[in-house]
């Protein structure tokens, strides 16, 4: 949900090149803070600051970064699928056929949710590997397995094994439920901020650097916002496995069982580190993404926001 597809080249070459270097910035940059956020959205022990410092105090700082390997392998993947479907589908649902013309908001929105929607079908599996690895520690898996995992091949192996299929693609129904609306919200409050910051810009694509990182930043925030309590629910139905004890039977058996058990609280805990991460990757993924197109393309700049 960190990346904006208005901004590539017109290329397919060069929307996939500037994408996967966007996206790769994006989950380095934010990987920290997303293995912090998953660990306050699974524990009610202690604050943000105190999760943090038991874990690099026992793990060291590299446990930040357990399972990153996960989404840097299938980011470029992920934000040519993302950019590529958003383009043909909020186009599609327009009721202006012409090119030179922006999509309308309501295009925008509709495009945006069914991006979201269908991405899910990809996303799922990878984030399910990733939040298993992000929980784990070193003696430890977080299904209390007899050794923690090497990687994200070592965790897919031991999940089709056990599980099989249907195991990989465990939380896939409030992993759709949590992002095509937060697509929708993105994309449309991305495409109305960056119109209020640069008036006329859908148009003529000449927003400044500035304009795009605040807005990229924003509408960030904003897709967090609504969607985060199904996030919640999602990072719990997937950190669990077939022999997890007490296990969670659905959507709504994890919703009743957390807010039972730890208050309503509980659907909004780790916002304030989602919501920081949000600004940080935006930032990132437009900053590497301007810099790969300016760097390999230098002739191809036209059409984009200068600093």
């Amino acid at each position: 949900m960190e990346f904006w597809p208005e901004f590539l080249a017109s290329s397919w070459g060069k929307e996939f090149l500037a994408g996967g270097f966007g996206g790769t910035a994006g989950v380095i940059a934010g990987y920290p803070l997303d293995t912090l956020r998953i660990r306050q959205q699974n524990t009610s022990k202690g604050s943000a600051f105190q999760i943090l410092r038991r874990l690099v105090a026992a793990e060291g700082p590299f446990s930040l970064y357990r399972g990153m390997a996960a989404p840097l392998a299938s980011v470029t993947f992920q934000n040519a699928i993302a950019f590529q479907t958003y383009a043909i589908l909020s186009r599609a649902v327009d009721t202006n056929p012409s090119p030179d013309v922006p999509p309308s908001y309501k295009g925008v929105a509709l495009g945006g949710f069914g991006t979201g929607a269908i991405q899910s079908l990809f996303l799922s599996p990878v984030e399910l590997v990733k939040i298993r690895l992000q929980l784990q520690t070193k003696t430890k898996t977080i299904n209390n397995e007899s050794a923690p995992h090497k990687g994200p091949l070592d965790v897919t192996k031991t999940i089709l094994r056990t599980e099989g299929w249907r195991g990989l693609y465990r939380g896939l129904s409030i992993t759709v439920l949590r992002d095509a609306p937060a697509h929708g919200v993105y994309f449309w409050t991305y495409e109305y901020t960056r119109e209020i910051l640069h008036p006329g810009c859908r148009k003529s694509g000449q927003e400044t650097f500035g304009t795009m990182l605040l807005a990229g930043g924003l509408a960030g925030v904003a897709s967090w916002i609504c969607c985060y309590p199904l996030d919640v629910i999602k990072t719990r139905i997937q950190a669990q496995s077939n022999s997890t004890v007490g296990r969670y039977h659905g959507i709504v058996d994890c919703f009743w069982r957390s807010v039972k058990e730890e208050g309503y609280h509980v659907l909004w805990r780790g916002l304030g580190t989602a919501v920081g991460r949000a600004f940080i990757v935006n930032g990132a993924i437009f900053t590497a993404y301007e810099t790969a197109l300016r760097c390999i393309f230098p002739n191809n700049n036209e059409n984009h926001a200068t600093i």
